[in-house]
């Protein structure tokens, strides 16, 4: 078995100390998978150790891979990852997955924490109240994606309209005026939920371009695709890399 120093080197970072029973029970596979995600894709690029962990823990997310969640939490934390940061990605993946996806994940996190001796609750990080979530949303709404987005929550058929007024109220007022993570760091985060769980291409497109509104160009979606790969694999990853070209390319012609 030949895991490479690269690779083991960056396992030790994620997991002091820790010896996976999978070197004894399964030597080739554990070989290969990590000198592929803990080597080759780590060293692919230059994002930081802390964005890239927030980047899988969303995918991961995303992915409904909660054992490995259960893995890489702690790995993250150990990368720099706050409590608080670990806490708003599962939050706000509520409006992108429901509840019924991400419950295990909060109680995985309020485990891990706990066990970590963090105390909870955390600070709290609401910026609104009940009575100012649809104004606040309504503006985030618009910084984020722009002035095309003015009155949204009244837009649309009057059947479905009620749904525009949830996605302002709820979705940005409710979770993207938290404190904890930036505009940039939100739509990083929504960009991973989508693209790991696949069957949103439309959105995706969406948030991609959302990403480049606030700084998260091309290249660095690029990155943070490559990043989520080996958790989520290649169709999924190939689906939103093309999600990705047409948002710029669409950026690029209304810039032209």
């Amino acid at each position: 078995m030949s895991i490479t120093e690269a690779s083991k080197k960056y396992h030790e970072r994620m997991f002091p100390g820790y010896h996976s029973k999978f070197l004894e029970t399964d030597p080739e596979f554990i070989e290969r998978f990590d000198n592929f995600a803990f080597d080759e894709v780590v060293n692919s690029d230059d994002l930081d150790d802390r964005t890239r962990m927030m980047a899988i823990l969303a995918v991961l997310i995303g992915c409904q891979g909660i054992d490995e969640y259960r893995a890489m939490l702690p790995a993250a934390l150990n990368f720099g990852v706050t409590p608080v940061e670990a806490k708003e990605i599962v939050y706000q993946a509520v409006a992108y997955l429901g509840i019924g996806r991400v419950f295990p994940f909060l109680h995985a996190v309020n485990e891990i924490l706990t066990a970590r001796g963090v105390r909870l609750p955390l600070e709290g990080q609401a910026t609104t109240t009940m009575e100012t979530r649809m104004e606040a949303g309504a503006r985030t709404l618009v910084e984020i994606n722009g002035p095309s987005m003015e009155g949204f929550a009244q837009s649309g058929a009057e059947e479905t309209r009620h749904i525009n007024r949830w996605l302002t109220g709820n979705c940005f007022g409710d979770y993207y005026t938290r404190g904890g993570l930036d505009y940039r760091q939100r739509e990083m985060i929504t960009f991973c939920f989508l693209f790991a769980q696949g069957g949103c291409e439309p959105q995706l497109t969406s948030h991609a371009a959302a990403n480049m509104r606030v700084g998260n160009d091309k290249g660095f979606l690029i990155k943070v695709v490559s990043q989520g790969l080996p958790f989520i694999g290649y169709p999924r990853s190939l689906n939103a890399l093309r999600c990705v070209e047409t948002a710029a390319a669409k950026r690029e012609n209304t810039e032209k």
